[in-house]
């Protein structure tokens, strides 16, 4: 009888082992599944032997490019590893696939910087990107992150163009018992200027100010963040503090326009790569580290308050390849 209940109680410990949560690097890894099954099955028949050849380089350009690494990072990779493979004079494909990872790694490796919220109290944060991109969800996981850090946050709805954003970022606030200042009738600017006033007086921390959307490539909507940025300024005159592009994977090499269109008009300082589990274009982040290497703050690969987090580029590589 006695040796029934040690059964029971093993089995049940058992089936609570297997339920534990996954850590980071799994869930990483599950997280980029559709880019390294789209990459990794090439590169797998690709390097699975044989010579290195001019041949075998076209290939691999026609590979990288499928995966929205872009053609300038593409040509960069190519160049590299002719580069490894003189130098330390590789002969035989298999040899390759290390020597790609390692330069996939040197080309991330200057886009990993963590924020540091630190100087300024309060610490504006100004969150920008087109709609859809995952900025508003991006802003509830971020203040549950600087929540854990044991910093108080504020959320300022500046994106006063679209009704259910400041819905949306009044139930993150609730779910994470964080204040968010919204208006309805005023402008954008106006909204993050009494935020900044009000996490002046409570002493807040930090303020996560949300700015409208739409696409970058309306003038108006430029100007309308120029106006909030300069006001940001009025109301604190060292913020923002940082400006956060928020930016979709799944739209490829677009997001490289996003980048040059925000960055030029708001000189951005930090990006968040969104929905990475949802797609196979995960390779744009290169594309990024070549043509506009802004620092890459997080990373987003579900919809789990845990599915964001900092970039980290040889945990981003060996999760692409292994």
């Amino acid at each position: 009888m006695l040796s029934f209940f040690k059964s029971d109680k093993s089995d049940k410990k058992a089936d609570e082992s297997q339920e534990q949560p996954l850590g980071w690097a799994a869930r990483l890894k599950q997280g980029l599944s559709k880019t390294r099954n789209n990459l990794g099955r090439q590169l797998t028949g690709l390097f699975g032997g044989g010579k290195i050849d001019e041949a075998l380089y076209e290939e691999l350009e026609t590979v990288l490019l499928s995966a929205d690494v872009g053609v300038a990072a593409t040509q960069y990779l190519l160049d590299d590893l002719r580069s490894r493979v003189k130098r330390d004079k590789l002969e035989d494909a298999a040899q390759l696939k290390q020597a790609l990872r390692d330069g996939l790694q040197a080309l991330l490796t200057p886009l990993e910087a963590p924020l540091a919220i630190e100087g300024h109290r309060p610490y504006v944060i100004m969150m920008t990107g087109v709609n859809g991109a995952g900025k508003t969800t991006t802003i509830g996981k971020l203040a549950k992150h600087f929540q854990a850090q044991g910093k108080s946050v504020l959320l300022a709805a500046g994106d006063t163009f679209r009704a259910a954003a400041r819905e949306q970022l009044q139930v993150w606030g609730e779910r994470n018992n964080v204040t968010v200042i919204t208006q309805e009738g005023h402008d954008s600017a106006a909204v993050i200027f009494d935020a900044i006033q009000a996490a002046r007086a409570r002493g807040i921390d930090i303020v996560l100010a949300d700015t409208a959307g739409r696409l970058p490539t309306q003038l108006h909507l430029m100007e309308e963040l120029k106006k909030i940025k300069r006001v940001i300024a009025k109301a604190e005159p060292s913020a923002p503090h940082e400006t956060i592009l928020v930016l979709d994977a799944n739209t490829g090499q677009n997001a490289i326009a996003q980048v040059k269109s925000f960055d030029d008009a708001l000189q951005v300082t930090g990006l968040v790569l969104t929905k990475l589990d949802g797609t196979a274009r995960g390779g744009v982040i290169a594309a990024i580290a070549k043509a506009r290497p802004i620092p890459v703050r997080f990373i987003g690969i579900g919809e789990q308050l845990d599915d964001l987090r900092p970039f980290v580029a040889r945990e981003f590589v060996e999760a692409l390849f292994e």
